[in-house]
């Protein structure tokens, strides 16, 4: 009989999750998180973004438990046959997206992003962005709040406010998405291959500045702007199999 897998658990900085932190701990032996074989997250899906990039260089399986508000990544929370429950979760993979960026200073900034990739104008004025995928120009000037890329697991998070496409998570695309379009007015975005290389150029970005947020961190006043999958990262959550990742993005698109 194969031994239990050790367990690690963290919570946000909520009250509830705290608590139920302490009560987890009290009923279930567990490790400290660099030695876990299992992270169990408590919180919300801010927190299971947070989990996730914290952890990213271990690979660690992540088992997120709602003690949020949304908590679509998460499973819900019940403190009863967690070992099994992890045993028998199913393992969905997400690859994140690279984000390299270049500001005024010359200097290049990269970071990954889980959710999407966006940028929004700094100022009053809306901005100007040269939009080429695989090194072929797109859209010579967009005129808009910004533009985000967003992966099918971040494709129901800010792209879905931003009246983008909801993707199913094995549709091997992802979503090009405006914010706020004015030219070309009745431009609402598109669908690009999962391999496809996103490159955004900031015109007259010294009075029109614009900032990159990957997921939380975010660059300011950049100049241009490469994205791309990482296909080299891996990240490993784990769900109920009653619910699945796959089959929440897609119910999404039948919820009124």
């Amino acid at each position: 009989m194969s031994a239990s897998p050790k367990v690690a658990f963290v919570a946000s900085k909520s009250e509830t999750a705290e608590q139920a932190k302490h009560r987890l701990e009290a009923k279930y032996p567990s490790v400290p998180p660099k030695e876990a074989d299992i992270i169990v997250a408590l919180g919300g899906d801010g927190f299971m973004l947070q989990t996730l990039h914290r952890h990213m260089a271990r690979k660690v399986p992540i088992y997120g438990m709602n003690q949020g508000t949304v908590g679509f990544m998460m499973n819900s929370y019940d403190e009863d046959n967690l070992i099994q429950r992890l045993e028998n979760a199913e393992t969905t993979i997400l690859h994140p997206l690279r984000m390299r960026s270049i500001i005024e200073a010359g200097t290049e900034q990269e970071a990954l992003a889980i959710n999407e990739v966006s940028l929004l104008r700094q100022t009053r004025q809306a901005a100007k962005i040269r939009i080429s995928i695989d090194g072929k120009v797109r859209i010579p000037e967009l005129i808009c709040d910004g533009i985000l890329v967003a992966t099918p697991a971040g494709s129901t998070a800010y792209n879905l406010s931003a009246y983008g496409p909801i993707l199913p998570l094995n549709a091997g695309v992802l979503a090009l998405t405006p914010i706020s379009a004015f030219r070309p007015r009745r431009w609402r975005g598109a669908l690009l291959s999962r391999s496809a290389k996103v490159k955004f150029e900031i015109l007259e970005n010294y009075k029109r500045p614009v900032s990159a947020t990957a997921d939380a961190t975010e660059t300011r006043e950049i100049v241009e702007v490469e994205i791309e999958e990482a296909r080299d990262i891996g990240l490993r959550i784990l769900f109920d199999a009653e619910h699945n990742l796959e089959e929440r993005i897609l119910n999404e698109q039948f919820i009124p």
